[in-house]
């Protein structure tokens, strides 16, 4: 049959039985197209890709917020001083990312896509656990090129009422293997999380407000910044600042960037007369 013939027709494949995984369908029709897959000539070490840096997440009391700073570097070169990696998954859930980032946005593509379709096929929504379980196959299918240092690592963050601790706000990471892990409280990823860490465990306390719990990330990521070349602070001069979302029974949200230049100026000009940060509350 001429491809004319074709034209405006969907191909067998989109009425074969299978799962109601989109990432799936593709591997069993498409594999080309599925960029995490794809491992480079044995015994070459990708070099130079940009890499995504520092983002975090914590629970308070209305659900869960997710954090990044918007730079990506290539070595000891800034690659990019506006990255966007924070983004949302679905109505109640946001991903986001360091590592890699030609493959990190390709993945968080596919997974949108695949949240979507899943919901599509099956009538409802997929569960949060479900949904990290889903991220880390994705991420152990990546672990070939992972090994040749093109390795993606996310931050998961939801809004799960049924969540098995009676808090709503649920955090999950993950290793390059696609080991899954729960975190309570807050977590950090990329290359500025062990400072980022660091100021939350003085920082973070139970049922903090938005407005306290966005101040806590600010905080967190200007301490990762300031001992951490590849972590970008906020840029009072460009008007650049961190990505702030919550994600709350409501759905997910991204902090408006008005509200955010606001947060952020009120930190810098607090740091100006403490440049270590607040104390934690005793």
């Amino acid at each position: 049959m001429a491809a004319s013939d074709h034209e405006g027709r969907l191909g067998e494949e989109f009425f074969t039985p299978g799962s109601s995984s989109f990432t799936d369908f593709l591997a069993a029709h498409r594999p080309e197209l599925l960029s995490t897959r794809r491992v480079l000539p044995h015994g070459v070490r990708a070099q130079g890709a940009p890499h995504g840096t520092t983002v975090l997440a914590l629970t308070y009391r209305d659900g869960v917020l997710i954090a990044g700073d918007r730079r990506a570097t290539m070595g000891n070169l800034i690659a990019q001083r506006d990255l966007e990696k924070v983004h949302p998954a679905d109505d109640h859930s946001a991903v986001a990312f360091a590592g890699t980032v030609g493959l990190a946005v390709d993945m968080v593509k596919l997974y949108q896509v695949e949240l979507a379709h899943f919901e599509k096929i099956e009538g409802i929504p997929m569960t949060l656990a479900a949904k990290a379980t889903r991220l880390a196959t994705m991420i152990r299918n990546n672990l070939g090129q992972a090994m040749q240092g093109l390795a993606v690592v996310p931050l998961l963050a939801g809004y799960d009422p049924a969540a098995p601790r009676g808090e709503p706000g649920r955090i999950f990471s993950f290793d390059v293997a696609g080991g899954r892990y729960e975190k309570f409280g807050f977590h950090a990823e990329g290359s500025g999380s062990p400072y980022a860490r660091g100021a939350l465990k003085k920082l973070y306390r139970p049922g903090m407000s938005r407005r306290e719990a966005a101040l806590a990330a600010l905080q967190a990521l200007y301490d990762a910044a300031d001992d951490d070349s590849a972590t970008g602070g906020p840029d009072l001069t460009r008007r650049i600042y961190p990505i702030v979302s919550v994600i709350t029974e409501d759905g997910f949200e991204r902090l408006a960037e008005a509200e955010t230049e606001e947060l952020s100026r009120e930190m810098v000009e607090r740091r100006h007369t403490r440049p270590d940060g607040p104390n934690a509350e005793i």
